[in-house]
């Protein structure tokens, strides 16, 4: 009766009208999951510098906005701070011989001080009632690129952004920089060999990496129309299950393998599907302080299924194989 009860207490309509607000937060993730990808997939670096400059991003663009800067001023002041934190990050893994994984670690510890050294406190507030929209004539372009009250405002502007950056993500990778980046994770020997120096790649990636991270902490600040030291909590976390839902997706949709600029753009969807999931785990009146464990338990079954996926595959052709050589001795005998 109970179960039955808890049932009939969902609301369906509930549901739906919390999915455009889902939809927009997600595609700002998403723009956190592209900056992830190029450190995680084409440098082949965890790096944890991501929890940290998310925050930085929040922190410098609602300070700015406050400030009075227009927004797009606050999101490139944003930008330059995440290139900042990725050079701290590249260069503290590359001077220093400090292991990559540590050094994000030691540059995300750092943030914390930091941000609370920009912000003053440990979060601020912009209202969207004081500032308004970027659109309204009457802030004269220096209101909000996106806010959680303009619903369809937020989603335009993150389809418009996450398109942008995916188209120039696979124009800068296919230039003669990019694929140095691209191959100093795949195959650093031959990097080394062609004379380009492989810490320079690495640093340049990491800063764009985190440039990409610290746009979208200053996007969720204006969605939220707040910033704090641990909005980036668990953000690395975020950004690889967005990549491995939107890698697993791609792959059951092209059997014939997708090309890079189609990969960049699933990986954003990814990060719409992965909100769309919390907010259905919300929705179902699941304690909120099982988030962190539902994300854990995502993010493995999605890294499990291309390894189980090989594995069948393999023991597929081992059979196929073992019931040939069979066949071969009966013929022979």
């Amino acid at each position: 009766m109970e179960f039955l009860a808890y049932v009939q207490s969902l609301s369906l309509p509930n549901l739906f009208s919390r999915m455009p607000a889902a939809a927009a937060q997600g595609l700002i993730w998403g723009v956190m999951a592209l900056g992830v990808y190029v450190t995680f997939r084409m440098l082949d670096i965890a790096d944890l510098t991501v929890d940290g400059s998310f925050a930085v991003g929040g922190a410098v663009t609602v300070m700015l906005l406050m400030a009075g800067l227009p927004a797009w001023a606050a999101l490139l002041a944003a930008v330059g701070a995440g290139i900042l934190t990725g050079l701290c990050t590249g260069l503290l893994h590359t001077r220093l011989g400090i292991p990559a994984i540590l050094a994000g670690i030691l540059t995300q510890f750092a943030l914390y001080s930091i941000n609370l050294r920009i912000m003053g406190q440990a979060n601020q507030t912009a209202s969207i009632k004081k500032f308004g929209l970027i659109f309204d004539p009457e802030t004269h372009g220096k209101g909000f690129l996106l806010s959680s009250l303009y619903i369809p405002q937020a989603i335009a502007v993150g389809l418009v952004l996450s398109a942008v950056l995916v188209a120039v993500l696979y124009w800068y990778f296919g230039t003669e920089q990019g694929s140095a980046i691209r191959a100093a994770g795949s195959n650093p020997a031959m990097i080394r060999a062609q004379g380009i120096n492989i810490n320079t790649m690495k640093v340049l990636g990491l800063a764009l990496s985190n440039a990409m991270v610290a746009l979208a902490g200053g996007l969720m600040t204006q969605f939220q129309g707040t910033a704090d030291v641990n909005m980036g909590r668990g953000a690395v976390v975020i950004g690889l299950a967005a990549i491995i839902i939107g890698e697993v997706l791609c792959d059951a949709l092209f059997r014939k393998g997708c090309s890079f600029a189609v990969r960049l753009a699933f990986v954003v969807v990814g990060g719409v599907i992965y909100y769309v999931v919390m907010t259905v785990i919300l929705w179902l009146r699941l304690d909120p302080n099982d988030l962190k464990l539902f994300t854990a338990v995502i993010v493995a079954a999605f890294l499990a299924v291309p390894y189980l996926q090989k594995q069948s595959r393999n023991s597929f052709k081992r059979a196929g194989k073992m019931a040939l050589n069979h066949e071969k001795e009966e013929h022979h005998a």
